[in-house]
């Protein structure tokens, strides 16, 4: 009889860590050219070979994410396996920002050694980079073009088909939406949500109105400008207080989210203590922070290129700053997740689950002997 085989061989450490390809992958240009090579090129490569390993790691996570959200219904058990592989992205998003304070030591003069061998090198032709973006759903339609040029032009033909794949196949922001267009206890029995919070809206925006009509230390104009700031139940809670309102500043592009998958997102957040409901709102905050933390990681990108070369043009033919600095307040994902604490109400005006609902949304165990 054969024996079988070890399932594994022995292996040393350089090995498994390819370290040989690693290490060698450092080529300075300014050693080529140079007499004597630019000391703080090396860094340079460094850095943004780091940043390239961090980004595979985030597509693999993403990716994994995605594929639990795929299925027609989502295994409650994955839930929390999800949370963990977000909030794993949102810890490699937090090195690569404080990345930039390692590249910060190089000075500016430092750069200008190396930079002219550069071109027409950029940033902007990680196609990494924007398959993160582009997996985690930023649309198309909503980046700055690039030289007059769509983001794809970067790119041979095969990844720009990769992308596009990407942005027809369901990006995680499509993925969520659909899952929470499925959340149940929106309507339950004889427990209407949205009209329950209407009332406690209503109720919230009287008591808020009182107050400030009572104030000892506001004048009658400022009275008048705080109700208006106020406003009323009819101003921007009719977002979800009106079906066809929401559909029309979808159309406007000013909301992403269903009608739905927007109300279930709103349910979530106010009844987040519910047992059921804790970890889809970890997975809520968690897209959220992914979000905020892009958003972080473009700006100090933007701050350490003007420190660096001023207002120059970058490599790649960009603007430089200004490019980067408007990508960093355009170039949002999750903005309908910032939005909902708007419409946000205090715990103490939440309306009052029925005992069958606050039992579904509950871990209910029987004490009963024998059942």
């Amino acid at each position: 009889m054969e024996t079988s085989k070890k399932k594994y061989s022995t292996i040393h450490y350089q090995q498994y860590l390819q370290l040989d390809k690693i290490l060698e992958a450092q080529r300075l240009r300014s050693a080529e050219e140079e007499s004597e090579p630019a000391h703080d090129e090396l860094l340079f490569i460094i850095i943004h070979q780091v940043y390239e390993l961090w980004f595979k790691q985030i597509i693999h996570e993403v990716r994994s994410v995605a594929e639990l959200f795929r299925k027609v219904r989502v295994d409650e058990r994955n839930m929390g396996t999800a949370v963990a592989r977000l909030q794993r992205v949102i810890e490699i998003q937090k090195v690569l920002i404080e990345q930039i304070r390692i590249l910060e030591t190089m000075t500016p003069l430092d750069f200008l050694e190396f930079r002219n061998y550069l071109f027409p090198a950029s940033g902007f032709q990680s196609f990494q980079f924007r398959v993160v973006e582009a997996m985690l759903g930023l649309q198309e339609q909503e980046r700055l073009t690039y030289n007059s040029q769509p983001y794809t032009s970067a790119f041979e033909q095969e990844q720009q088909a990769q992308l596009q794949e990407i942005q027809e196949g369901g990006t995680l922001f499509d993925l969520v939406e659909a899952w929470l267009e499925r959340t149940p206890f929106l309507q339950f029995g004889d427990f209407h949500f949205l009209e329950h919070y209407k009332k406690a809206v209503q109720r919230m925006l009287a008591k808020e109105q009182d107050a400030i009509r009572e104030s000892d230390y506001l004048n009658e104009e400022e009275k008048a400008m705080r109700l208006k700031m106020l406003g009323s139940a009819d101003t921007y809670y009719r977002s979800v207080l009106d079906a066809e309102v929401h559909e029309q500043l979808r159309k406007e592009g000013k909301v992403r989210f269903s009608y739905k998958a927007t109300i279930a997102v709103l349910l979530i957040n106010l009844y987040r203590d519910e047992p059921i409901l804790q970890v889809p709102f970890q997975l809520l905050t968690s897209l959220v922070d992914i979000d905020e933390l892009l958003t972080m990681w473009r700006y100090r990108h933007a701050q350490m290129v003007l420190r660096m070369l001023g207002r120059k043009i970058g490599t790649g033919g960009s603007s430089g700053y200004d490019y980067l600095h408007a990508t960093a307040v355009k170039h949002h994902i999750f903005t309908d997740l910032h939005n909902i604490s708007t419409l946000l109400i205090p715990r103490s005006e939440l309306p009052e689950l029925p005992p069958a609902v606050k039992q579904e949304l509950g871990f209910f165990i029987s004490t009963t002997v024998g059942q």
